[in-house]
C-alpha cells in the first residue's frame, strides 16, 4: 500500500507527464502541412481529443466524490483511445513523420494503460 507522499507525487508526476506529451503533441502538429485538408481534419480532431485528456484528468482532482472521479478517469481514457486512434490514422496515411507519430503513441499507450489500471483498481474498491 502506497502511503500519501507516494500517492501525492504519483499524481502531480502523472500530471506533468500528461502536460508533457500534450506539449509534445501541439510542437508535433504545428509541424505539420496544415494546406492538406485531410491533415487539417486530423489535427483539430487530435488536438481536441488529446487535450480532453489532460482536461479531464484536472476535473477528476477537483472531484467531489469518488463517483465523479471515476467518471473523469473514464473521459480521459476515452479520449486517450481516441487521440491513439487519430495518430494511427495520420501514421498510416503516411500524411507524416512515422517515428515521431510511434514515440507519441507509445507514451499515450502508457498514459492509457496507467487510467486503465487506476479504473480496475478503483471498480475493486466499490
Amino acid at each position: 500500500m502506497k502511503n500519501d507522499n507516494d500517492k501525492e507525487k504519483f499524481k502531480k508526476e502523472f500530471k506533468q507527464r500528461i502536460y508533457k506529451f500534450i506539449l509534445d503533441l501541439i510542437k508535433f502538429l504545428d509541424s505539420l502541412d496544415r494546406n492538406d485538408p485531410v491533415v487539417r481534419v486530423i489535427i483539430d480532431q487530435l488536438l481536441r481529443s488529446a487535450t480532453s485528456i489532460g482536461a479531464n484528468y484536472i476535473e477528476a482532482q477537483a472531484a467531489n466524490s469518488k463517483k465523479d472521479f471515476t467518471r473523469f478517469f473514464h473521459y480521459s481514457l476515452k479520449s486517450a483511445n481516441e487521440s491513439k486512434f487519430w495518430l494511427a490514422l495520420l501514421r498510416d496515411s503516411n500524411k507524416a513523420d512515422k517515428d515521431k507519430i510511434n514515440k507519441l503513441l507509445e507514451e499515450l499507450i502508457e498514459i492509457s494503460n496507467i487510467f486503465g489500471s487506476s479504473l480496475i483498481t478503483l471498480k475493486e474498491s466499490k
